[in-house]
């Protein structure tokens, strides 16, 4: 026949749209369009689709050759569409059956002899092709990626004849194996950390609720040695979670095995980053180091030294768990519920309080200094937490605290507490969320209040004391909140920095 109907997908953020790549065959002069919002890579393809159908024994017709890729108002991007605009000429022009045709899907970018190459984006694809019913053909570092889903059927096809066969019935193509991964990693472990007992048990509290952590004092305190033990002691991911994380990496066209499966994301960006590299952007927008923190850690170290504009765009998707990038031809929206720790030095030179006198910064310059965290911002962090200096006595006669393994136990305990009550931790609860489910004794919120009042605190700050005293309450395995759990709640959250 000289129609053929070819379907694959898109990419618009998280989502993958489907796609119907339509080949037309008609007399005339040889020519061969392709049409439908298709950028440059994909216009390419004209002359990577006719050297791998000639390479790979076919014959290319020497006809006029119109290729569709509908819906024409969604934008097309990449290499991917080279397998199914090949498969739709040799399929128009009668060297490979189409029968069946509707059963599948599939993507990959082909080399000019046949062979298929990874693309971007596999797992979301065939997350939502799967939804559909349908099986999906892959290159084989894609298909292994894709295979990760327990509900999807995918193929692995190395190259063009072998995809040709397969649906000529000739040679059946294999089902892909999920990538190898190690679920065991060696992580970071909490009885490193000499010392800093109220830091630790910061950490503690910010993993058992999914709190947001500033870390601050001087240089060589442990702020970055404890922020990298975080991970270490969340709970593992569910399967859910972990495809999510691993299609959030596909799409920023990352490795397909960065870390290995099931492990938590701990993601540092330099504080040269900027906002789009943070959150997310480009043409066709890519998700950023927020959205690749998702269900994970981002740290933000040396806080200050960030450009404020692009701290300040760490505000909404802090509240809401999202991020919507709008362009002026794209729009996406990629999820960002990630767990923020930052750390930060008291002063420029980092020594301002400590014991030795070293600083030498002007009231100005830290004013300045500090100047570069907004208030906004810093209200949108659970918990403030001093990490002293120590001196080397201290180091010398401190021993060795709790592991790694006994925290995250009580950690896990009270995360379970939580999705009991209310199917979330207490970090993702709404203000009318957590007035529900805190359960707070009448002499607690009373405190709170008297609180609240005397230090001028705004009704952000009212909440945000509310979970963590609710997380509090979780560790301890208590019902309510008393009195005592808000004033160390309070406590948690009112850590200052000494001042010039």
């Amino acid at each position: 026949m000289a129609l053929a109907r070819i379907l694959s997908r898109g990419l618009a953020g998280m989502a993958a749209p489907a796609v119907t790549v339509e080949v037309h065959l008609a007399n005339g002069l040889p020519a061969f369009n392709i049409v439908g919002l298709a950028d440059t890579e994909v216009k390419e393809s004209r002359d990577r689709v006719r050297a791998a159908i000639s390479t790979s024994g076919f014959e290319f017709p020497a006809r006029k050759i119109t290729v569709n890729l509908a819906p024409a108002d969604l934008p097309k991007d990449s290499g991917r569409f080279d397998l199914p605009i090949a498969l739709g000429i040799l399929v128009a022009s009668g060297q490979v059956r189409g029968e069946g045709l509707s059963a599948y899907e599939m993507a990959g970018e082909l080399a000019l002899d046949g062979t298929l190459r990874p693309v971007r984006g596999a797992l979301a694809m065939v997350w939502q092709a799967a939804r559909d019913g349908r099986a999906f053909i892959l290159p084989p570092t894609s298909a292994g990626e894709a295979a990760r889903m327990a509900s999807a059927t995918v193929y692995e096809a190395t190259d063009l004849c072998a995809v040709a066969a397969h649906l000529n019935g000739l040679h059946a193509l294999e089902h892909a194996a999920p990538l190898k991964a190690d679920m065991i990693q060696s992580m970071p472990d909490l009885a490193d950390v000499r010392g800093q007992p109220g830091a630790r048990f910061a950490l503690e509290v910010a993993a058992a609720g999914g709190h947001s952590l500033l870390l601050m004092g001087p240089p060589g305190t442990g702020k970055s040695m404890l922020a990298s033990r975080l991970p270490g002691l969340l709970p593992p991911l569910t399967e859910e979670e972990a495809l999510e994380s691993a299609a959030l990496r596909s799409l920023a066209g990352q490795p397909a095995e960065p870390s290995p499966w099931g492990v938590r994301a701990f993601r540092s960006p330099h504080h040269t980053a900027s906002a789009v590299a943070l959150v997310g952007g480009g043409s066709p927008p890519r998700p950023g180091e927020i959205s690749l923190a998702h269900h994970g850690v981002l740290f933000l170290d040396e806080l200050p030294e960030f450009d404020r504009k692009v701290l300040e765009v760490l505000r909404e998707p802090i509240e809401s768990g999202v991020i919507h990038i709008s362009r002026a031809t794209h729009q996406a929206s990629f999820p960002a519920r990630f767990q923020l720790v930052a750390a930060m030095n008291p002063c420029p030179c980092g020594y301002l309080g400590h014991p030795s006198g070293r600083c030498c910064c002007t009231p100005e310059q830290v004013q300045r200094y500090r100047g570069k965290i907004s208030g906004p911002l810093l209200d949108r962090i659970d918990l403030h937490v001093e990490v002293p200096s120590l001196t080397a006595a201290e180091l010398k006669e401190s021993r060795p605290g709790e592991g790694s393994e006994q925290v995250r136990a009580r950690v896990a305990q009270a995360r379970q507490r939580q999705l009991d009550r209310q199917g979330k931790p207490n970090a993702a609860l709404s203000g009318a969320e957590v007035e529900h489910h805190g359960l707070a004794e009448e002499a607690a919120l009373f405190t709170l209040a008297q609180v609240v009042e005397r230090l001028s605190l705004s009704a952000r700050s009212y909440h945000r004391i509310l979970r963590v005293a609710r997380t509090l309450a979780d560790l301890a395995g208590a019902t309510t909140i008393d009195r005592t759990t808000i004033l160390q709640a309070v406590q948690l959250r009112r850590a200052s920095l000494p001042d010039k």
